[in-house]
């Protein structure tokens, strides 16, 4: 078994190492992970300039590009081998509903869907990394799962772990992929030089946080895993949109 673990925090992430640790025993682990931080970088490639591939002490493989750009060059340039599973996170901070979109953390599994690999993306829900063994711990038995019952093919997971003690956490759920509120206003500045610069606002709250959604699972104390899919064709507009569209 060859698992391959990538995250968007960077390789000296303690999100990162954890994850690491807790699938050491399951196979062979390789990790191939950003050099610095790359949170909301989506499925961005770094196409205007080579990258440069480095190994740390403790192993890790760090690339100085984005979480896809670690994972595409994995699977097309440093592994021998194609990888069992992709494993991506621990996120520091919650990758729930429209978060998904831009997110490094699920963008780094995500490439590997695109290559026909299991992919599985793990977050915790609050930032600081307060019980990572416990978020840790949980990653393991859901990769433990797959290994042993492999869902059909393809399979990309979007999982959301509370944090808490392990022996505080609710079950696991299935649940879908909640709504945001719009992002809060931008943050204007002015830099040193007297130019006015702008930071992208927080997040918004969440405005869809019914039951059976990954807000409303994570806010119980419970495991959220959601299955995504990339199909983005509005099929149920097709119809309207031809008739729509007219001839030229």
């Amino acid at each position: 078994m060859h698992i391959l673990v990538s995250n968007d925090d960077g390789y000296t992430a303690p999100g990162l190492q954890a994850l690491a640790d807790a699938l050491r025993d399951l196979g062979e682990i390789t990790v191939v992970a950003p050099e610095t931080n790359h949170s909301g970088a989506s499925n961005s490639l770094t196409l205007n300039r080579p990258l440069a591939v480095r190994t740390a002490a403790n192993g890790f493989i760090y690339v100085n590009g984005t979480p896809s750009d670690c994972v595409h060059v994995a699977l097309t340039g440093i592994l021998e081998h194609r990888p069992d599973l992709i494993v991506s996170g621990i996120n520091n901070g919650a990758n729930m509903g429209d978060d998904t979109l831009y997110s490094g953390t699920v963008a780094a599994a995500t490439e590997g869907y695109l290559f026909g690999i299991p992919a599985i993306a793990f977050s915790q829900v609050n930032k600081g990394w307060q019980h990572i063994d416990a978020a840790a711990a949980v990653a393991r038995r859901v990769v433990e799962r797959q290994l042993a019952s492999p869902l059909a093919a393809p399979i990309l997971l979007n999982v959301n772990i509370p944090n808490l003690p392990i022996e505080d956490m609710g079950d696991i759920r299935v649940t879908r992929l909640g709504k945001r509120h719009p992002s809060e206003p931008v943050v204007r500045m002015t830099s040193p030089y007297g130019e006015t610069v702008y930071w992208i606002g927080p997040v918004g709250n969440a405005l869809d946080a019914t039951p059976g959604t990954d807000f409303h699972a994570t806010a119980e104390g419970a495991v959220s895993i959601t299955p995504l899919r990339l199909d983005l064709t509005h099929h149920e507009q097709l119809a309207e949109v031809r008739g729509w569209a007219g001839p030229l």
